[in-house]
């Protein structure tokens, strides 16, 4: 995008964030909703679609051009980028970088619009961070494709109009083959979507459980067609570290509000008949958390851009994604310590912060998981010895 648009772009979000989402914050917590006009507000910016291609409808941004758009709409509640997210990312991207060109004519322009909400059904009960076990089945019937299966935590799955469902299309090939992807339609017979889960936090970004029985779909939703079976495990892979780069830029852009909220309440709460800023253990707490900011915000700037170039796109994405959601964390706790009592309050910024932030270390990938990865992408056959 053209620097001078771009600019403009993020301006118009750092408004939207700060003059609409923020003074609704706690009506979206206590409500767990999205309200309405917010939705619409965002289609009409173009928010369902910035990371999908221009030619498609979609904004067509960089990652590094999306790292700096994650950093204003993480400046907010996270439910306000998780309600277009899946579009812009591991949905919209299994379509991208999987899809015929059929497929990607048919749905990307209706996601990168907003008239659809797609969600990425990959998680199971027994498979989170390792989707390679995935019990998930889809079999052949002539020309129908059968599923058999529930996904868990799928996010966006009470308002999702289609699904990225990943199954397992060979039982008996090694784990991480076999796999292939399919679009099933909301409403389609046998697929149901549960309750949503009452979560510790993060509300209004509703997740659900999803059943598939005897969904039946016709050999036309395998993505990719029959050059994609086979393909789901590596597809969803890509689209994960996408996604990894994504979500670290969002919890950078929670850690600026964070430490934004920190200086504020020590620049004018009183104890003792001083200001807690003149504390110094209070100023070593928002000096630490402020180096923190800055570090993750570095670190996912340049992973962005080794992301862009091609020249890393799985130790950056997993090393920017784990320092990320352990450094937001860091950062909430420090929030809430340097409010003392009143940031174990409702209704203040840093204990939802707080209760919003334990997520990130564990979806994406677990922080384990990500230290698992970046070890053995390391030690190559000395991590399998």
């Amino acid at each position: 995008m053209d620097a001078d648009d771009f600019s403009s772009v993020l301006s118009e979000v750092r408004r939207f964030v700060r003059e609409r989402v923020m003074p609704l914050e706690a009506e979206i917590d206590e409500k767990d909703e999205m309200p309405a006009d917010i939705r619409e507000a965002a289609r009409k910016m173009g928010l369902f679609g910035f990371a999908l291609p221009e030619e498609y409808g979609g904004l067509g941004l960089s990652m590094y051009e999306e790292a700096q758009l994650m950093f204003e709409l993480g400046y907010t509640t996270p439910s306000l980028r998780s309600m277009f997210g899946t579009n812009n990312g591991i949905a919209g991207h299994v379509l991208m970088v999987g899809g015929t060109e059929e497929q990607k004519a048919e749905w990307l322009p209706r996601v990168a619009s907003g008239e659809v909400l797609a969600s990425f059904a990959l998680t199971e009960p027994d498979a989170g961070s390792d989707p390679s076990t995935l019990t998930t089945r889809a079999t052949r019937d002539g020309d129908t494709w059968v599923i058999n299966g529930a996904k868990r935590y799928i996010t966006n799955a009470p308002l999702a109009d289609v699904f990225m469902v990943f199954a397992r299309t060979d039982p008996d090939a090694p784990r991480t083959r076999g796999i292939s992807t399919f679009l099933v339609p909301a409403g389609t017979p046998g697929l149901t979507v549960a309750p949503r889960d009452h979560k510790m936090g993060q509300f209004g970004a509703w997740t659900a459980d999803v059943y598939f029985d005897d969904v039946r779909v016709p050999a036309a939703a395998l993505v990719g067609g029959e050059g994609g079976l086979d393909r789901g495990f590596g597809t969803a892979m890509g689209c994960i570290a996408h996604g990894r780069v994504h979500i670290s830029a969002l919890m950078v852009g929670m850690a600026e509000r964070l430490v934004d909220e920190s200086v504020e309440y020590a620049r004018t709460r009183r104890q003792s008949g001083r200001l807690i800023g003149s504390f110094q253990l209070v100023q070593g707490l928002i000096a630490d958390s402020m180096t923190d900011y800055y570090t993750g915000r570095a670190t996912v700037l340049e992973a962005a851009r080794a992301f862009d170039a091609g020249t890393d796109t799985k130790i950056g994405p997993s090393c920017t994604k784990y320092f990320a959601s352990e450094m937001v964390c860091r950062v909430a706790d420090r929030a809430v310590q340097v409010h003392g009592g009143a940031g174990y309050m409702r209704g203040v910024a840093v204990e939802r912060f707080y209760r919003d932030a334990r997520l990130f270390r564990i979806y994406e990938g677990t922080s384990q998981i990500q230290q698992v990865i970046i070890a053995k992408a390391l030690l190559g056959e000395a991590a399998r010895d």
